[in-house]
């Protein structure tokens, strides 16, 4: 095996909640092999990272979303080129409460609950209790595949409460991986969420993570993108 290159420097990455745990467990790896490379992380959203980068105020940003049109003209404004790099794979999955009996939707279903065309539980299977949907800040990535994938250009409507874990009554999305015994994940048709099956797809809201640079990634940028990729 070649032998681990250290890098020395600072690196600002900025963006995707989605993204942040991945490169949280990254960088406590990449310091093991590259101890003098100062790594800062934080969230904020995919579109606050994108800002950044644009206003050159971070090395990496981070987003669960491909970069918009408008974002690439306003860069090309001020001589910052974009680059994409896929980092990962993610599951976008919808999850209710521990205590709710519904334990699958059709996709037609999920659309029109947070469309707000379905607004009882007892519509789908469920008690008879009004459905509260929770979403996401529009500067979401996560916000904008959902959009994309689910609402196909329907808007969403519905209660925005805290979490879906202290309300009975609630649904919710989250990245595959913030999966954990406080919420439950719905399957789709019958298909569960699952990392191989975002892998290939055969999850119908996977959607690939990515790592945006003015460039290609150099130096210390370059060296942990390569890591985590």
């Amino acid at each position: 095996a070649a032998a681990a290159t250290s890098f020395a420097g600072d690196l600002v990455i900025n963006g995707s909640t989605t993204v942040l745990p991945v490169v949280q467990k990254a960088t406590e790896a990449f310091a093991k092999t590259n101890p003098d490379v100062h790594i800062a992380r934080s969230g904020g959203g995919s579109g606050n990272g994108v800002k950044a980068l644009i206003d050159g105020l971070t090395n990496i940003a981070m987003s669960s979303r491909d970069i918009k049109g408008s974002e690439v003209k306003l860069a090309e404004q001020r001589g910052v080129k974009p680059y994409r790099t896929a980092v990962a794979v993610d599951a976008i999955v919808p999850v209710v409460n521990n205590a709710n009996t519904v334990k699958d939707l059709t996709q037609e279903q999920l659309k029109a609950v947070f469309e707000g065309k379905i607004r009882n539980w007892k519509e789908v299977g469920g008690k008879d209790a009004p459905i509260v949907v929770v979403s996401r800040d529009s500067s979401s990535g996560t916000f904008e595949t959902w959009e994309s994938l689910v609402m196909k250009g329907a808007r969403v409507t519905g209660t925005v409460v805290q979490t879906v874990a202290k309300n009975v009554n609630a649904i919710g999305y989250i990245g595959i991986g913030y999966l954990d015994n406080q919420t439950k994940a719905l399957t789709l048709g019958g298909k569960k969420a699952t990392a191989e099956a975002a892998k290939t797809k055969e999850w119908p809201l996977s959607r690939e993570l990515y790592f945006f640079t003015n460039g290609a990634p150099a130096g210390d940028a370059k060296a942990f993108t390569d890591f985590v990729v």
